[in-house]
């Protein structure tokens, strides 16, 4: 038996030419620091963030699809300051029916991908 200790990465996938949109929106509008690729990945493309204690890789896919249900979720604090900075820059937010215990909504990523920010409530 296998003991997890947590999610070290998630990839979402974008199309080809598409790392500097993935720059702009994860890493200037939300704030990932972004970290270097392996240098034997550099050449598959696609661009890689640091995101609290875990990486997001954006994966360059040659036949992309946008990913409308599957999603991550980023836990944040102060959800309404990202929400404003979202708004700001003109990206549409997608409210959703609360969870117990926390506030929630989502946005399209600049590929159509599908992610969730939310908010526990203490």
């Amino acid at each position: 038996m296998s003991n997890f200790l947590g999610i070290d990465h998630v990839q979402l996938a974008a199309p080809k030419g598409s790392e500097e949109k993935a720059r702009l929106f994860f890493g200037e509008i939300l704030g990932m620091r972004e970290i270097p690729k392996p240098s034997h990945l550099v050449k598959r493309g696609g661009v890689w963030f640091q995101c609290g204690n875990q990486q997001l890789h954006i994966g360059i896919e040659n036949q992309f699809h946008a990913a409308k249900k599957a999603h991550p979720a980023f836990q944040v604090k102060n959800l309404s300051n990202l929400k404003e900075t979202f708004m700001q820059h003109h990206i549409h937010i997608k409210e959703d029916e609360p969870l117990d215990g926390a506030i929630r909504f989502y946005v399209d990523d600049p590929f159509g991908n599908r992610i969730e920010f939310l908010e526990r409530m203490e």
